[in-house]
């Protein structure tokens, strides 16, 4: 005897992967096997978890933008490799500054 046919929503599957449920609550929702999600919804897992990441990103910089100067250098030393230090890697001169 066959195992029951599984209804599984793969748009569904991406929604909660977008929401940053891992792949064994995915499976507990749809009451299957983790393997069954991970080997059968793997291009819809990792789609959902592409849009989790743009939509962080999308809201970093809402908050940068807004004047949060922690987010700003944040998102500088992490995307433009900015540090604290104030010294260039290659020599001690300091880097420049200017208040215009």
């Amino acid at each position: 005897m066959a195992r029951p046919k599984l209804d599984i929503d793969a748009n569904e599957v991406q929604k909660l992967a977008s929401f940053g449920c891992t792949n064994t609550e995915i499976a507990e929702f749809f009451n299957c096997s983790e393997a069954t999600i991970r080997q059968g919804y793997f291009e819809y897992l990792t789609k959902g978890r592409s849009m989790k990441k743009i939509r962080l990103r999308q809201i970093q910089w809402k908050i940068a933008e807004s004047g949060n100067s922690t987010m700003a250098i944040w998102l500088g030393k992490n995307i433009l490799g900015q540090s604290d230090n104030g010294m260039m890697e290659d020599d001690d001169t300091p880097l420049p500054f200017s208040v215009e």
